[in-house]
């Protein structure tokens, strides 16, 4: 399946997507043909992919799990074969490992990283709608996984994201930068924020970067967007340019500042030797990691 290009690349889950086959989620009969030969994805409740020894995902078939597709999630196709997902409690497999799908999207196969992303994602929807929130009732799922309806009411609950805005704000040749306290020490990113109702995206970077830095955005412009289940966010790329401001925190975070392209390039050449001394930066699995590189191309020309 082909993606449409954007300005910005290098950041995970956007490789290689499944074709989602959406008339099949209905048709129980063809499930259950697929099911035998179908690669099935397997995750525990934190959201941790079960591994072999080597880091990589446990390769198992439908007819290895057993039985028939049952309550596992219909992901999509990839060619001709179906691709499931499972929570590790519904199946007797023993895994030499569990692991984190933010460490391991860097040593996965891009399609894994992506299939794993959307299995992550739906599993979390899922576990977070076990109950409607409209009467209280038992929630059971049916379309492959895609359709929550409550057993007392009648209400259909369908899978959700939660929209954010994510944007490298410019100054005269600067970049604003900010740190939340629990990150890893001189780990610094663009900012971000959940988009809020009756609000349009642009005017979530504006606010969101003014609560964040009391820096006043005057234009912004979209340029790509990512998947990230942890847990279930949809991050909204953007670009920006903003007033001469004095970057001033409140809480939301521990510091903003602006930093010189000079400044952001060494604190990228640290991904490769780090001199204990700067600034980090996001992973490059990151959309904010993405962000933060076209700013500086730009730059530098």
């Amino acid at each position: 399946m082909s993606t449409f290009s954007t300005p910005l690349s290098g950041f995970a889950f956007t490789t290689d997507p499944l074709e989602r086959a959406d008339p099949l989620r209905q048709d129980a009969d063809a499930l259950a043909r697929l099911w035998p030969d179908a690669h099935v994805l397997v995750l525990d409740t934190d959201g941790r992919a079960l591994a072999g020894d080597d880091g990589q995902p446990l390769s198992l078939t439908g007819a290895q799990v057993g039985g028939g597709p049952g309550t596992a999630i219909f992901l999509g196709l990839r060619g001709e074969r179906a691709w499931f997902s499972l929570e590790a409690a519904a199946v007797d497999v023993t895994a030499p490992q569990r692991v984190d799908l933010r460490e391991s999207a860097t040593t996965w196969s891009a399609a894994d990283a992506s299939a794993f992303c959307y299995a992550r994602g739906m599993s979390y929807w899922q576990s977070r709608t076990r109950f409607c929130g409209v009467c209280g009732g038992g929630i059971t799922f049916a379309r492959g996984g895609f359709v929550g309806r409550c057993a007392q009411c009648g209400t259909e609950h369908y899978p959700r994201v939660d929209p954010a805005v994510i944007v490298a704000v410019e100054n005269n040749g600067r970049l604003l930068l900010g740190r939340q306290a629990n990150w890893a020490p001189r780990r610094y990113s663009v900012l971000a924020g959940f988009v809020e109702p009756g609000e349009s995206l642009e005017q979530t970077v504006v606010r969101e970067v003014f609560e964040e830095s009391k820096v006043r955005v005057r234009h912004c412009q979209y340029l790509g967007t990512q998947p990230w289940p942890f847990p279930g966010a949809l991050m909204l790329g953007f670009a920006a340019t903003a007033e001469d401001d004095v970057p001033t925190v409140d809480g939301e975070l521990e510091d903003a500042r602006w930093f010189t392209a000079e400044e952001v390039g060494a604190a990228l050449a640290r991904d490769v030797e780090d001199d204990g001394e700067g600034i980090r930066l996001s992973p490059p699995i990151s959309i904010s990691r993405s962000l933060i590189e076209h700013w500086y191309r730009q730059q530098v020309g």
